[in-house]
């Protein structure tokens, strides 16, 4: 199958790497345009190129697929299917054409639930206990189009976004050479989603990531590990900015909402709205992740202190 690959991520690069070790023919690379990221704004070139470059793949990274030039182009690589993961461009209804079995969309959810931005994190917020990837044929809409396979996948009570992120990347490289092998035997079985089940992952905003500590500790600790790495679970301690990187929810009947309990080496018990959470490593700006312990070391909590809002600080 002459094949092309659009994607910009990790979580996409593991999927070309894959389908380049089961020796497909991948004819052209579609990747998003080199930018400057970092502290030190360097042009940074995407994890997807990088594989390109390696494999000496044809490489093209417009800024947007609506022109009728860069239709031109790719109807010229008379391809038999796109393939698409996380490429951060939206795809117009020539271009799915363009293909001769269309594009398939590798995407980190169990569809029709989570469509859209952030599917894992999303995923996480809500208490899921499984989630998986859904191997799609896409169409003009938002992760409308029919499911051609879906691999389930459960998460764990410790998993963060990061973690969840690995597991169904690398499930997705498994999913989709498995796919093209049954669309070559004539068995890959396009199922309509069902709309109404459908509910949608929206991007993720910073602001979402500050913790109210009213809220439900277990709740708290979801929102913890679903802003773990980006962009960070943050409160306040007496107006200065404190990430939250890792917690445990436990029963609590004593406090207010975001006073500290007790600390020590175990932890810094903190009460929630309901419950409290056990915080075991933070990080303050500028500093490094550490363990409770060792920023108690420089840092004096006491019980009765508590932790604010942005609006209290």
């Amino acid at each position: 199958m002459r094949i092309i690959f659009a994607g910009t991520p990790v979580f996409a690069a593991k999927a070309l790497t894959s389908l380049l070790s089961a020796e497909y023919q991948i004819i052209l690379v579609l990747t998003q345009p080199d930018r400057p990221a970092g502290r030190g704004m360097k042009t940074q070139v995407s994890d997807v190129k990088k594989v390109a470059l390696a494999y000496d793949i044809p490489l093209l990274q417009p800024l947007t697929l609506k022109s009728e030039a860069i239709h031109t182009q790719l109807k010229a690589f008379n391809a038999d299917v796109m393939i698409v993961a996380a490429y951060g461009l939206i795809l117009p209804k020539e271009v799915l054409k363009i293909p001769h079995y269309g594009c398939l969309n590798i995407h980190a959810s169990l569809l029709p639930h989570w469509r859209g931005a952030a599917p894992i994190q999303r995923s996480i917020l809500a208490g899921d206990q499984e989630t998986g990837i859904t191997i799609m044929q896409m169409d003009e809409g938002l992760d409308t189009g029919d499911m051609l396979l879906q691999r389930h996948i459960p998460v764990d009570a410790e998993d963060t976004a990061q973690t969840l992120h690995d597991k169904l990347a690398d499930l997705g490289a498994q999913s989709i050479v498995e796919a093209l092998e049954l669309m070559q035997l004539g068995k890959l079985i396009a199922t309509p989603q069902d709309e109404t089940l459908a509910c949608y992952a929206a991007k993720i905003q910073k602001k979402e990531a500050e913790i109210d500590w009213r809220m439900d500790a277990v709740q708290i600790n979801r929102s913890i590990r679903a802003f773990n790495s980006y962009p960070g679970a943050y409160t306040y301690f007496q107006g200065n900015l404190l990430k939250i990187w890792q917690a445990k929810a436990v029963k609590n009947t004593s406090g207010k909402a975001g006073e500290i309990i007790t600390t020590g080496s175990g932890g810094v018990v903190v009460a929630c709205g309901r419950g409290a959470l056990i915080l075991e490593v933070v990080q303050k700006p500028g500093g490094k992740k550490m363990p409770i312990a060792e920023f108690l070391v420089g840092h004096c909590l006491q019980s009765g202190q508590f932790f604010s809002t942005v609006m209290d600080c």
